[in-house]
């Protein structure tokens, strides 16, 4: 062995007891410039804290139970002030037998915290590794044992991904599996040898396991870093092991030959020690890209404008045909949904959208989600350091519900000139601003002479914080990340900074206190009411404000220029009231920033349907982007996945003609009628599909049921072949005899659509322009 130093990036983390049970012993497997890292931490003791006053009480409880463990006093504390001991254990059985056994009796702080993801957490290391220690090579990796690891957070991998689909019937029998990436080009297919002059290989198989056993030799060969796969931990790797154990296999598709695990619960944690596995699915969702359906078939075609290669209503039956009778087109098909996933993977840049996001929160590369787990990783070790442990969920004692965003009562109608002055980052600038902190309000209600007034009698330190230390790096990292064009690691913080407070807000948070929620969204309500006053006081009308933005109506004779130069002027006056009042009030600096964003012209703000009120949440207007004039829908029709793009599109239309200079009342009545004619006429049949995902399997639905449920059962009642499953689109239409599956022969019911789909959207406009909606109906339809 040789003492050496590298630097590399976490893949995978694991704990197991050592066999002598003198310890835990911590594995961290590393991507680096030398290939794979194995890292071994050994002789490591798992801990939780409970309260000093109570030490005797856990001590006479654990030895009764025989369970092994040693108590150190710590200068640390609890929230309601009382002293805290350590219990340390050589192993996690030990912990979790200890917890069982107190719980009842005594309070247990920061059990449920995993050591392998506290040693990292204590340490700062967020993905990036310094790491030195007895260096042996080993086979295809190099292993580092009697470790000591470093944060090292300017280190950015180089990752091999391969990408992984699997093929098989409804009761997850395997067909075959396709592997796509990092030099290798395959398809695994169950059946007998057939020519092919495909450009990629298909391997035959002879069955299930032969097919299990090769796959694990060309994952073990191809060495990937990171699997990527669309639902590949839910579904992909699900099957696969679920298929390995009813056949008496173990797939060690791991490094070093260890093998795949799968836990479920709440959701389906996989562990691959050497390996991560990242899902498109959650990747695209939590990177906060949107779409009306994440299936790969949906965005294959809006991110690349490519299509699947089986586009049959009942994939799954095309599937099995496929497997008996065209092995050659399934293979293709196999192969080309993996194609399809790297493809998405690199023109979105999820693979760097994934580090920068561990590189900032220090989770691991695939946990997706996990909010109050990043949370937790960041705001923990600041916390120790600081004297304190952290709560448990309502140590607080409170019950009060804290107040949602600000949102203003409309005033609805048609404008020439409206300006939207936003606030940016408004809550995480109210925290940093007013001192908004976990243990600031600790802090500050035992100082209460210096700290800084919140809501529900809240309190909080001018000194004694984290969370206004951690806005402030993050914003000037963010800044520095749009500098230097990085447009990955702004959003991943701007995704962080907007979480800070609904992971305060949330009750499954252990640091959530209505106190500390409360007093960010009423400031937030002072801040919007206020600003609105300030703004009314200037001589301009406020029609409209939402959580951090305000909606302000202009002269309509007004130019585009003059316009703008009242944004601006808005925004310069608002920004320089806030810094003087909150000086003034509070002797802090303000952090508020309103920025005037957007200038619509016209702009349409609705009622609420069959009421004269305005409505909240949904408005039109446009704005002229590059010398063209574009749309811009809130919460309208035409960007509901819940109306069909007849609707969508008949919206657009009228609305484009009503934005028009020249607009006259009759130009929407022929609008209206001309769609109306092309309904009846069948232009718009492939329009006029709703899509809408099963919430819960089909066997769940008893009592209300939905229309594209009844579809289904109306569909499987005449197919019985047909599969769908939880969370799968349905598309369908309605039909003269109701919700029917969608396909080119079903029978429409026009007179319905118009009635659910295009009434209420002309009736929306026209009886804003002073149209009654009765009269719609009766000349026109």
């Amino acid at each position: 062995m040789t003492q050496a130093i590298y630097q590399g990036f976490i893949l995978s983390r694991q704990q197991y007891s050592s066999k002598n049970r003198q310890g835990l012993t911590l594995c961290y497997w590393l991507s680096s410039e030398s290939g794979p890292i194995k890292v071994v931490v050994e002789n490591q003791q798992a801990v939780f804290f409970i309260a000093q006053q109570q030490l005797p009480l856990a001590q006479t409880l654990l030895a009764k139970a025989k369970i092994k463990v040693s108590f150190k006093a710590v200068n640390m504390r609890h929230f309601s002030g009382v002293d805290c001991t350590a219990c340390y254990f050589n192993d996690s059985s030990s912990l979790y037998k200890a917890r069982a056994q107190l719980e009842e009796q005594i309070n247990i702080y920061e059990g449920d915290i995993r050591h392998s993801d506290r040693f990292l957490m204590e340490r700062f290391i967020k993905g990036g590794v310094w790491v030195t220690g007895e260096a042996l090579q080993k086979n295809g990796f190099i292993e580092i044992t009697q470790a000591k690891l470093k944060a090292n957070p300017n280190y950015t991998p180089q990752l091999a991904s391969l990408s992984l689909d699997i093929e098989c019937n409804g009761e997850g029998v395997l067909f075959s599996v396709g592997l796509v990436g990092n030099g290798l080009d395959c398809v695994l297919m169950i059946g007998e040898p057939q020519p092919h002059s495909n450009t990629f290989n298909i391997d035959w198989c002879v069955d299930e396991i032969n097919l299990l056993q090769k796959l694990q030799r060309y994952i073990t060969s191809n060495d990937p870093d990171v699997i990527v796969g669309w639902n590949v931990i839910e579904f992909d790797f699900s099957v696969l092991n679920a298929r390995a154990e009813a056949l008496g296999l173990v797939l060690n598709l791991g490094r070093d030959q260890q093998p795949l695990t799968i836990r479920t619960g709440h959701y389906t944690r996989l562990t691959l020690p050497g390996r991560s596995v990242i899902d498109g699915i959650d990747t695209l969702k939590n990177a906060t890209y949107h779409f009306d359906s994440y299936s790969l078939a949906n965005i294959s075609y809006k991110v690349l404008g490519e299509s699947k290669l089986i586009q049959a209503d009942n994939r799954l039956s095309e599937i099995i045909r496929q497997f008996n009778h065209d092995k050659l087109a399934l293979a293709a098909y196999n192969r080309q949904d993996c194609i399809l996933v790297n493809r998405i993977f690199v023109k979105l840049k999820l693979f760097e959208f994934a580090i920068v996001r561990t590189q900032l929160t220090g989770l691991e590369l695939e946990r997706m989600g996990g909010s109050v787990a990043a949370f937790t990783n960041l705001y923990l070790p600041l916390l120790h350091r600081s004297g304190y442990i952290a709560p448990n969920l309502g140590d607080h004692g409170l019950s009060f519900e804290s107040p949602g965003g600000y949102v203003m009562e409309s005033t609805p109608g048609l404008y020439e000139n409206v300006l939207v002055l936003d606030f940016k980052s408004l809550y995480p600038s109210i925290m940093r601003t007013f001192c908004i902190d976990p243990l600031g309000l600790i802090e500050g209600l035992n100082s209460p002479e210096s700290a800084v007034a919140g809501f529900n009698d809240a309190l909080f330190s001018r000194e004694q914080h984290h969370l206004p230390k951690l806005i402030k790096h993050l914003t000037r990292t963010r800044q520095k990340a749009k500098d230097t064009n990085q447009p990955m690691l702004s959003q991943a913080i701007k995704i962080i900074m907007n979480s800070l407070y609904g992971v305060l807000g949330s009750k499954g948070c252990r640091f959530y206190d209505p106190r500390l929620s409360s007093s960010i969204t009423l400031r937030g309500h002072e801040i919007m009411q206020t600003t609105r006053k300030w703004i009314e006081e200037l001589g301009y009308e406020v029609i409209y404000g939402d959580t951090d933005s305000i909606f302000v109506n202009v002269n309509e004779r007004l130019n585009a220029t003059q316009c703008n130069e009242i944004g601006n002027d808005v925004m310069h006056i608002i920004n320089k009231r806030w810094s003087d009042s909150i000086k003034t009030r509070f002797t802090l600096t303000s952090y508020l920033e309103i920025e005037f964003e957007t200038h619509y012209s016209p702009f349409f703000m609705p009622t609420i349907r069959g009421k004269k009120i305005g409505s909240k949440k949904r408005y039109v207007g446009q704005i002229d982007k590059n010398n063209a004039k574009q749309l811009i829908f809130k919460g309208m029709e035409t960007v509901r996945s819940d109306w069909t793009q007849f609707a969508q599109e008949f919206q657009t239309e009228l609305f484009k003609t009503l934005f028009d200079q020249q607009f006259e009342i009759e130009q929407l009545n022929n609008i209206i009628k001309s769609y109306t004619k092309k309904l009846y006429a069948g232009e718009f049949d492939k329009k006029l599909i709703y899509r809408k995902r099963l919430g819960q399997n089909l066997s769940d639905y008893v009592k209300n049921i939905p229309p594209h449920v009844q579809a289904v059962k109306k569909y499987k009642a005449n197919n019985p072949d047909f599969d769908v499953k939880r969370g799968q689109i349905i598309e369908y239409v309605y039909a003269i005899n109701g919700a029917e599956i969608y396909n080119a022969n079903n029978t429409l019911n026009y007179p319905l659509y118009i009635q659910r789909q295009l009434e209420p959207v002309a009736n929306m406009i026209l009886s804003a322009l002073g149209v009654l909606p009765n009269s719609i109906q009766s000349t026109l339809f």
